[in-house]
């Protein structure tokens, strides 16, 4: 059982899909929410909310794997075996404007939206087990209890004073643990509270329950981790009522961002817990809870990951999923925006465990075998850039044997260089069918052909462009391993230019406006990026500062100039008049 629920505001989310951990969800920096494929490594769908820049995404939450119907299907005869399979599907997502959406991965498009239950952004979702129910809390302090059939609040009440910052729901689906200045633990069918529970003088990030026994048998358990707290708080729920503290701590390095949890369904079965700490480590954690445990406990395994540098540099972990085998874990690692994913076996033999991946290489492979998976919405996709797809048109049977029947051969980068005039080509839709056409595909095309073979004619040919909607489409459909080196070649090239006011210069300035508008979010996740672009910060705070002492001096110089012009064609005036008199 993954503690899916809960998350800070301020964390981005990161949750893998429950029992076959077959897929991961994020949300990164730019709003979006991606859903990638850890068997195949690859994007598996694409989502873009409509407010995904005012009402960011805050938390996300798997539903319970269910049956659902990918599409028609034949009738089966009796003889068949029918063999029903559940899979993971509705992904809950809150926002920073109170609403709540709920998106099908078998569709691949909004299942719904759920408005007008809280005035705050929701700060934590949670599905019920069994029922079509969610819930959400809020900074409003409410918690909204959601009827997924009908779409609608089913029950809505105040939970705290102060925000409500965690969820969790019980195994058998009859108690909620919320968190706001206090946890507290209701029962879900009078929404009353059970018990209270205090010890955290932060926010409570993290609620999760780590066994499935019923209060009544002093065998439930629940642990709960708070933000700026290096510890992890396992609570006891006692029949009698004396549960005010904590029974067991866990020491870690950071405070919790993302935990996993195996379940204890017995006295003579351990807790298996793995945790992701804000520092990029994971913990791994087995213990017997069975009553109170005086000293905090220490990780059976600590691990974290490092680069091939010769500087090594470490590599944050984003997540981790424990697998039924005690030494397989299931990794996510790098940044929200391009994650890498791995199954390793790790020896809990040893304390500490540091794994050297070289990310980059994994980064571009894993963009290379993305091409032909991403589905975004319900669009037809065909492979195109690495990393992007080409909207396909539907076209006649005469269409297709018009094309059959003449012989199409692809031309070279020369050839495409030599036809394609940049500075003339038109890209609008009423273009006259006689003039060249080039679609912004081409140009980005040409650029990564440019970037990848360091080709100075074709880079040229292409940052050259004047048109500024060209420039922006061609660096949107630019994929992520491109963005750098065409950074880094904006940059060289820019430094080369001595004169501000040099229309080359302006040339690549639009270049790079286009490039830190469409990807601000994926150079901000480069821990190298101040390093790379201090020189051109600085030269262009330098020439700036030089535009304005040279606007001055233009201004200058134009009213000098007016002047002798007005003088001489006084003198000529002059001279006119003399000769005609």
């Amino acid at each position: 059982m993954a503690a899916d629920g809960g998350n800070a505001s301020l964390q981005l989310p990161c949750v893998f899909s429950p029992k076959s951990r077959q897929y991961l969800a994020l949300c990164a920096q730019d709003g979006r929410l991606r859903i990638w494929n850890t068997d195949s490594k690859t994007l598996h769908q694409e989502f873009v909310p409509s407010a995904h820049l005012s009402a960011t995404c805050t938390c996300i939450a798997w539903g319970p794997c269910r049956t659902v119907k990918e599409g028609p299907q034949r009738k089966k005869r009796k003889s068949e075996a029918v063999q029903v399979e559940e899979k993971a599907d509705l992904l809950a997502m809150g926002t920073a404007a109170g609403s709540v959406l709920i998106y099908s991965t078998v569709k691949g498009a909004l299942h719904c939206t759920l408005d007008g239950g809280h005035s705050g952004g929701v700060n934590c979702v949670q599905w019920h087990p069994e029922d079509s129910l969610l819930y959400s809390g809020s900074d409003d302090t409410n918690i909204v209890e959601w009827d997924l059939q009908t779409g609608k609040t089913r029950s809505k009440w105040k939970a705290d004073r102060a925000a409500v910052t965690s969820l969790c729901v019980s195994p058998d689906g009859k108690l909620l643990l919320s968190a706001g200045q206090t946890i507290k633990m209701w029962d879900l069918e009078t929404k009353e509270v059970y018990r209270k529970f205090t010890g955290h003088s932060t926010a409570v990030t993290t609620l999760c329950f780590a066994t499935t026994r019923p209060p009544d048998s002093n065998g439930l358990y629940f642990l709960s981790g708070a933000a700026h707290d290096r510890l992890l708080s396992v609570w006891q729920v006692r029949e009698d009522g004396k549960d005010k503290n904590s029974v067991v701590s866990f020491t870690l390095t950071d405070e919790p961002q993302h935990i996993d949890l195996v379940a204890s369904n017995s006295k003579e079965e351990a807790v298996r817990l793995a945790v992701v700490c804000k520092d990029g480590q994971l913990h791994l954690f087995e213990h017997f809870l069975n009553g109170p445990c005086k000293k905090p406990l220490s990780p059976s395994c600590t691990m974290q990951m490092s680069d091939t540098k010769e500087s090594p540099m470490p590599i944050p972990l984003l997540a981790a999923a424990l697998g039924a085998d005690t030494r397989t874990v299931l990794l996510a690692y790098g940044n929200h925006l391009q994650p890498v994913m791995e199954k390793v076996e790790i020896n809990t033999a040893e304390r500490h465990v540091c794994l050297t991946r070289d990310v980059q290489t994994s980064l571009s492979l894993s963009m290379e075998t993305t091409v032909s998976k991403v589905t975004i919405m319900s669009s037809v996709l065909v492979p195109g850039l690495p990393g992007h797809q080409a909207l396909v048109k539907g076209t006649s049977q005469g269409s297709e044997k018009r094309k059959k029947d003449t012989d199409t051969k692809e031309m070279s980068i020369a050839e495409r260089l030599g036809e394609i005039d940049l500075s003339t080509v038109s890209i609008e839709k009423g273009a006259p069918k006689g003039t060249a056409s080039l679609q912004t595909d081409n140009f980005a095309v040409l650029l990564v052909q440019g970037l990848e073979s360091n080709d100075a004619s074709i880079l040229n040919k292409v940052l050259q462009t004047r048109k500024e909607m060209v420039i922006k489409k061609t660096v949107a459909r630019l994929p992520l391993p491109a963005v750098l080196p065409l950074v880094e070649e904006v940059n060289g090239t820019f430094l080369s230019y001595p004169f501000v006011l040099s229309y080359r210069a302006v040339l690549i300035v639009r270049w790079l406006k286009a490039v830190l508008m469409h990807h601000t979010s994926y150079l901000a996740s480069l821990p190298d990026l101040v390093t790379k672009l201090g020189v051109l910060y600085h030269m262009i705070e330098s020439r700036v500062k030089m535009f304005h002492k040279l606007t001055k001096l233009h201004g200058k110089l134009y009213l000098l100039t007016t002047q002798v012009r007005g003088q001489e064609i006084g003198r000529n005036a002059q001279k006119l008049y003399d000769q005609n008199s």
